[in-house]
């Protein structure tokens, strides 16, 4: 099955930081990583958990949704689109990360919208990161297949097919299948800033 559209992360990220004229170095230093934990990222020797990717783009002030808005190309509105269109936002889907992977498939140019759309996979063990996620916006959710332990702020709760969540994305929070099934949850975030 076709899993979406690709991009070279760690070439992706390197363009970034040149174009903000940054080094390495000071990317590390904003972000609160090592110089060599950005090189090993845009050498793609080592794919960033999505936690860690967040971080780097917050250092950039980019949301994850306009790093990647560049794989689709202008032209006219696109209204419909296919499993295959949609575009994976999730740096450990390249197949370099260690562990368990977690898809984030984007609908459609999130940056072109004042809503931002994703189908999510968590297979069993799949964790965003043990450090929480925060952005500016407000995002909800509901669970398709499998459960899902979602903590914000404070509260842990595990949520079952048919059940939702919906908060202030500048809580902190994370996402981690604690079930033996993969987890499907269709979510949307506005403004689009993960």
């Amino acid at each position: 099955m076709n899993r979406g559209l690709r991009l070279d992360i760690g070439g992706r990220l390197r363009a970034v930081r040149e174009a903000r004229k940054l080094s390495q170095r000071e990317l590390a230093q904003r972000a609160g990583m090592t110089g060599g934990a950005i090189s090993q990222i845009e050498q793609n020797r080592s794919s960033p958990s999505v936690a860690s990717l967040k971080s780097l783009l917050d250092a950039i002030d980019m949301p994850l949704s306009e790093f990647f808005s560049e794989i689709e190309v202008d032209g006219p509105p696109k209204y419909f689109f296919s499993a295959g269109e949609f575009t994976e936002l999730s740096p450990q889907d390249v197949g370099l990360g260690q562990g368990v992977k977690v898809s984030l498939r984007q609908l459609g140019n999130a940056a072109r919208h004042a809503l931002q759309v994703l189908y999510e996979t968590y297979p069993p063990g799949a964790d965003t990161g043990a450090e929480m996620l925060r952005h500016e916006a407000e995002e909800a959710g509901i669970v398709i297949r499998g459960i899902i332990e979602v903590t914000v702020g404070d509260q842990i709760r595990v949520l079952n097919p048919g059940d939702g969540y919906l908060f202030d994305s500048r809580i902190p929070h994370r996402f981690r299948n604690i079930g033996s099934e993969d987890c499907v949850v269709v979510s949307a975030c506005t403004p689009p800033t993960f």
